[in-house]
């Protein structure tokens, strides 16, 4: 049952996630997703509470496979913590600079105001904040980063990673989607920074110095 329950759900998902981003939001109508999925609009109410939380879980949804993947690298590090932070950087980079992520990114931001959307999307945003923040914690207390506050952290994280390469692909001023070569570069200069910023002295020196963390 719950099975034919997930079904019925995802092909709710996927009918809304097509008209929504051929349409728009305000031409789309649940009647015409219902249409496509079939049963009643009760039947998508059941699933979701508002046209709006289906905007969000339909373009969020289109997401959550990528996302795993990529924070495996983080729930299942290998090698030292620089390595580590540059192999998750450049899935990062990869995902967010596609051009189905770029096109998603503008579509939530035309209709952040409408009707809780951007609250909405922006606790999606939050969740996986907290599981780079959960990893940068745990390499907090194992002394491989700097103590501090591990929320902020994860936030600069992405911050630095987007930097570059992101908002020129989201005003369509750039010259197409970033190489490989561009992405590798960009993420290797976002971890630098971040690491001169919350590296961990070697040899466990808690003195304040200068720590040259290579990244080229």
């Amino acid at each position: 049952m719950k099975r034919r329950s997930d079904e019925k759900r995802q092909a709710i998902l996927d009918a809304a996630y097509n008209l929504f981003c051929e349409k728009g939001f305000d031409k789309t109508s649940i009647s015409e997703i219902n249409a496509q999925v079939g049963g009643s609009k009760a039947t998508i109410y059941s699933y979701f509470l508002s046209k709006e939380e289906l905007f969000v879980e339909c373009m969020c949804s289109q997401t959550e496979s990528y996302l795993e993947g990529l924070l495996t690298t983080l729930k299942n590090p290998a090698g030292d913590i620089l390595s580590t932070l540059r192999t998750f950087g450049e899935s990062f980079l990869r995902l967010v600079c596609s051009s189905e992520m770029i096109s998603l990114r503008r579509l939530m931001i035309a209709e952040a105001e409408r009707g809780g959307v951007g609250r909405l999307f922006h606790e999606k945003l939050e969740r996986m904040r907290d599981q780079v923040a959960s990893f940068i914690s745990e390499v907090m207390s194992e002394g491989k980063l700097r103590a501090s506050d591990a929320d902020l952290a994860a936030f600069q994280l992405r911050a630095l990673l987007e930097a570059e390469l992101f908002e020129p692909l989201l005003l369509c001023t750039g010259d197409g989607r970033p190489g490989e070569e561009a992405i590798v570069s960009a993420t290797g200069r976002a971890v630098g920074t971040f690491l001169r910023a919350h590296g961990a002295a070697p040899n466990g020196n808690k003195r304040s110095r200068r720590v040259r963390w290579e990244t080229a």
